[in-house]
């Protein structure tokens, strides 16, 4: 099995595969009187197919063991899919580059408090995987008319490694 050490997520390691999503370093301006600082455009969502819409969901995530067994990654050919974690804590972020129509050697991240993912249309990547503990996560994707998942099963799993958490 190849052994895969996941690293600490950077806008630009993660570039080729979507944003980051977090408000270090980002544009900003106040809104509501002062009262509220938006933080704007911080992802891309993307939608296409028939009758595509933006769905904003919750998903409550459960850890895995680790080091993390990836047997299988997911791609969706019509919509991108971001994860904004709802508590400050860490989460694994597991994409491969596509070769082929296939997924290529995967690539892991482990997230900073405040930092979520957008992953872009057509993107493969492994699943929801929260660190140590259950974890909800506010979710943007796509819904509509047409098939917006792709599973791939690896034929020899791969290892992922998680540093030591402090």
């Amino acid at each position: 099995m190849t052994r895969i050490t996941a690293e600490p997520l950077t806008r630009e390691a993660f570039a080729p595969f979507g944003d980051v999503i977090e408000t270090e370093g980002v544009d900003s301006f106040l809104i509501n009187d002062g009262m509220c600082r938006r933080f704007h455009d911080l992802a891309r969502v993307e939608a296409t197919g028939e009758n595509p819409r933006a769905l904003v969901n919750i998903f409550r995530g459960q850890p895995y063991p680790l080091p993390l067994t990836l047997k299988m990654a997911e791609r969706h050919p019509l919509g991108s899919q971001a994860f904004m974690p709802l508590s400050p804590r860490p989460f694994l972020v597991v994409v491969c580059p596509d070769e082929g129509g296939k997924p290529g050697v995967p690539q892991a991240f482990v997230t900073q408090p405040g930092q979520g993912v957008n992953y872009r249309r057509n993107i493969w990547h492994a699943v929801l995987t929260p660190i140590g503990e259950e974890q909800d996560f506010l979710v943007v994707d796509r819904g509509g008319d047409g098939n917006n998942l792709e599973e791939f099963i690896f034929p020899e799993p791969y290892e992922i490694c998680v540093p030591d958490m402090p």
